[in-house]
């Protein structure tokens, strides 16, 4: 039974790529609501906060200022509140180090960041088959 009504959170600093990202779940009818940050740091004090309501999924790029997402990655999937959020990232990097990193922490997904939107447009399919299985 595919999900619907989901809200993700988006970690991406760059600004290109975020507004892409933002119309390209904002136009899947299975995301209800997208909320986007700019850094791993940005993305803990979203999910920390008591005011806003945990995401069905998080998506974060990697290489970010700040925090990056690995590292933002460590944080939420030691938390108990945040750990079994389905976490996925993407990057333009095929660095097997950060795949092996992601694949320790138990990420759902490590996709690479496309150059075409309608490559962009697979990712939210690519996320619902992950979560749906």
């Amino acid at each position: 039974m595919p999900q619907k009504n989901l809200h993700i959170i988006i970690a991406e600093d760059d600004d290109d790529d975020a507004d892409v990202i933002r119309e390209i779940f904002n136009n899947n009818p299975s995301f209800a609501k997208v909320s986007l940050v700019a850094n791993g740091e940005e993305l803990l004090h979203f999910l920390k906060n008591a005011a806003n309501e945990n995401p069905d999924v998080i998506l974060t790029d990697i290489n970010m200022p700040i925090l990056n997402g690995i590292e933002a990655l460590q944080e939420i999937l030691n938390h108990n509140d945040l750990k079994n959020i389905p976490c996925f990232v993407y990057s333009t990097s095929i660095n097997p180090s950060y795949k092996q990193k992601c694949d320790v922490l138990g990420v759902k997904g490590y996709l690479i960041k496309p150059y075409s939107y309608e490559a962009f447009a697979e990712i939210p399919k690519t996320i619902l088959s992950s979560i749906e299985e």
